[in-house]
């Protein structure tokens, strides 16, 4: 179970953390939030949905057809898709807002990547300021949380114009049984080309016209995810799906962050 702490100088002077060599920790993780600068790339590999969060919509990767349950990490811990979301990326860190609104960085206690001993990369240098590796994955994870501003306002904009709208997924389950995933969203496409000039330059202008575009080219990604499920459901064919050896993360991503780990599995 995750335990989401504050990382401070009391806590963990003294400790050690490590970089993942699995994405384990992500396999039970069948949808999560993206940004809209690393949605270009995601919609080449995976389906991309939007999700209500509280009042608001937010982006979001599809990587499985049922809760709990991440179809693209094979029984080795390996990645395979031709992208890895953000949102996975940074892990075992993440920002969180405290009291004031401020962003706190916080580490996954239940993670299994603290350690006490030598091994390990140390959380704090000799002057008690963040240590390199430390620092590195908390500029990435401010990248991330400023551009969540910009995705913000293009999904509000969509939502303004009518343009997301309920998007139900049925699939085959084995002897014809078909299961239905709700609580998912899309553009609605016959709207969108229905959209006044003005409105598609208000829409472009909130970044949301791209948004739209991205996530309608996305849906075919539902075909891997079917083959996946379909390869799960048939007993010595699961481990036959491609993995991350066959794939790189690209070294233009447009947010560039990549622990040593990713390619050494």
């Amino acid at each position: 179970m995750p335990q989401v702490t504050t990382v401070s100088r009391q806590r963990h002077a003294g400790k050690r953390w490590q970089r993942y060599t699995s994405y384990a920790f992500a396999s039970h993780s069948a949808v999560v939030p993206l940004v809209a600068a690393e949605i270009q790339r995601a919609v080449l590999a995976l389906p991309v949905a939007f999700m209500r969060q509280g009042e608001a919509f937010v982006p979001v990767a599809v990587m499985g057809l049922e809760p709990g349950r991440n179809l693209l990490i094979d029984d080795r811990g390996r990645w395979r898709a031709g992208y890895i979301p953000a949102a996975v990326r940074g892990y075992p860190f993440s920002l969180v807002r405290g009291e004031q609104n401020q962003l706190v960085l916080c580490i996954d206690e239940g993670s299994g990547l603290i350690t006490e001993g030598p091994d390990g990369e140390a959380f704090f240098d000799e002057s008690g300021e963040l240590a390199a590796g430390l620092r590195e994955a908390t500029d990435f994870l401010r990248q991330v949380e400023r551009n969540r501003t910009a995705t913000a306002r293009s999904c509000a904009k969509l939502e303004d114009l009518g343009l997301i709208q309920p998007w139900p997924i049925s699939f085959e389950v084995g002897q014809g049984k078909r299961r239905q995933i709700e609580g998912l969203f899309k553009i609605e496409e016959s709207r969108l080309d229905r959209l006044d000039a003005e409105a598609l330059v208000e829409l472009r202008d909130a970044g949301g016209l791209a948004l739209a575009y991205y996530q309608i080219l996305s849906r075919h990604n539902l075909e891997l995810l079917g083959r996946l499920a379909e390869a799960h459901a048939q007993p010595g064919r699961a481990s036959s799906t491609p993995s991350t050896d066959l794939f790189s993360q690209s070294e233009d991503d447009l947010l560039e962050f990549d622990w040593d780990a990713m390619t050494k599995q």
